[in-house]
């Protein structure tokens, strides 16, 4: 690594493809989501917010950095 890499800060969050544990739909959701996170086929709660990082309902099939 250079010393630049270590000067520039990495992100701490995340989007995460999840899978609905209702109906199998995969939908990409932001890892420190601060609103409740619904399927967008069957309606079923994917994530609640926790005031940091979301309370993920969901499989986690991919982590995007």
């Amino acid at each position: 690594m250079s010393k630049w890499e270590d000067l520039i800060p990495r992100p701490k969050s995340k989007f995460l493809r999840v899978k609905c544990l209702d109906c199998g739909n995969e939908q990409t959701i932001f890892g420190n989501a601060s609103m409740l996170v619904q399927c967008k086929v069957c309606g079923a709660v994917l994530s609640k917010p926790r005031g940091g990082r979301a309370n993920i309902l969901g499989e986690v099939i991919n982590v995007f950095e």
